[in-house]
């Protein structure tokens, strides 16, 4: 059963077409690539499945759960996590002024229950709230080797441990597809390793789907089970890693075309 399908994505700035009616689907926890040369046009479709970005032309159907599916494109940006959908970003995204836990409560937000009266009065339901968010919060920390670090500014953090803060405030809100953008990103090859290992811990133990834009080949080739290539904004290519890794087209959009 597909949980994501992107039909017919377009988008221009100015007179530029950074998404050409691109269409791909994604399975039910699935782990999911895609992947083109520098601005092929990856992360404009993530801003498009996440709303930070209208497109001029197509549709985002998700399937969170169940029967019902919604088209995405319908609901601001605000309102896509309460569907289900959570993402991390290519440049690390923390409240750098605050500390390790309070950046991952953060992405319990739209599961808190309370509201502005209860708030306001301090009824005893607000204890217990911040005691359940806070617990879930360190549960998935634990989960991601943080534990120890909840007090610690979050700024005072490695690159690699942002990233991974970055990850547990995505992994908190529970979502049912995560967007993964570069995850990779400034990490040497052991802790790539890792993180392989890690994101298909997240797919077995929470049944989050994975949908992720990633340079590192290798790393796309080990964990996704299937592989969109993107080139000047355009599909050329879908398939199973072993089928992109042998598509010519796939080959010239990266290594460039040899000459006659």
């Amino acid at each position: 059963m597909s949980i994501l399908q992107v039909k017919d994505l377009s988008i221009s700035f100015g007179g530029l077409k950074a998404v050409d009616n691109v269409t791909f689907e994604v399975q039910e926890k699935s782990i999911y690539g895609l992947i083109g040369p520098n601005g092929a046009g990856k992360t404009t479709i993530f801003n498009c499945i996440s709303r930070f970005y209208t497109p001029d032309e197509g549709k985002v159907i998700f399937t969170p759960g169940g029967d019902r599916s919604i088209n995405l494109l319908d609901y601001p940006v605000y309102k896509v996590i309460n569907k289900g959908l959570a993402r991390t970003f290519q440049n690390v995204e923390l409240f750098k002024m605050m500390s390790v836990i309070e950046n991952i409560v953060v992405g319990q937000h739209s599961h808190i229950q309370t509201n502005f009266l209860i708030e306001g009065f301090k009824l005893p339901k607000v204890k217990r709230e911040e005691e359940r968010v806070k617990s879930k919060a360190i549960e998935i920390m634990k989960f991601l080797g943080l534990s120890g670090i909840e007090n610690e500014s979050a700024a005072a953090q490695s690159y690699g441990t942002q990233k991974l803060i970055e990850l547990a405030r995505a992994l908190v809100s529970e979502p049912k597809l995560i967007i993964l953008d570069e995850p990779a990103a400034g990490m040497n090859s052991t802790e790539t390793k890792e993180l392989a290992k890690l994101i298909r811990k997240i797919r077995d133990k929470f049944g989050t789907t994975i949908l992720l834009v990633e340079h590192d080949m290798g790393l796309v080739m080990d964990i996704c089970e299937r592989i969109c290539a993107i080139n000047f904004g355009k599909k050329i290519a879908e398939g199973t890693p072993k089928e992109i890794q042998n598509n010519p087209t796939v080959q010239e959009a990266y290594l460039g075309k040899e000459d006659a």
